[in-house]
């Protein structure tokens, strides 16, 4: 089979937005934002915060992030926080917009003010306790202090 053919049967098979977790943007509430209308989204004043994950298909830790968070949903949803999401495989311009150098990644937003990134997958329970911290902040202490959580 030809390159090119092979691409094109590989793609009808395996579109960009598939994962090993395929369901999962069917079972926990995530809006897909491409570059283009994310400022839009990010300041149109319907969250008190905005999670975005980026991800990409055939990523082995997106895929792990994406299964810890099915595993624990209800700790993955707070009252006005929206979560987005966007294959940056798919929409480059998005990875270039926050100069991504790996995913998983997390960018978190009020108001379209970016507060902070979480990149890789730091386990549940840290995601968890940076957005609960990150909601119980005022706006003078997010001005002091940005999250940047990494794994250890």
């Amino acid at each position: 089979m030809a390159a090119a053919t092979e691409e094109s049967h590989l793609a009808r098979l395996c579109p960009m937005t598939d994962t090993t977790v395929p369901d999962f943007f069917d079972h926990f509430p995530m809006r897909r934002v491409l570059s283009d209308a994310l400022d839009g989204v990010l300041t149109d004043g319907s969250a008190a915060l905005d999670l975005l994950f980026l991800w990409g298909r055939d990523c082995p830790n997106c895929d792990i992030a994406k299964r810890a968070i099915l595993a624990q949903p209800q700790q993955m949803i707070w009252p006005g926080v929206r979560w987005l999401h966007d294959n940056v495989y798919e929409d480059a311009a998005m990875a270039t917009r926050f100069g991504l150098h790996g995913i998983p990644a997390f960018f978190v937003f009020r108001q379209g003010k970016r507060l902070g990134r979480i990149t890789s997958w730091p386990g549940t329970d840290a995601f968890h306790a940076t957005i609960n911290d990150l909601l119980g902040r005022s706006t003078q202490t997010e001005a002091i202090a940005a999250i940047d959580v990494r794994p250890k």
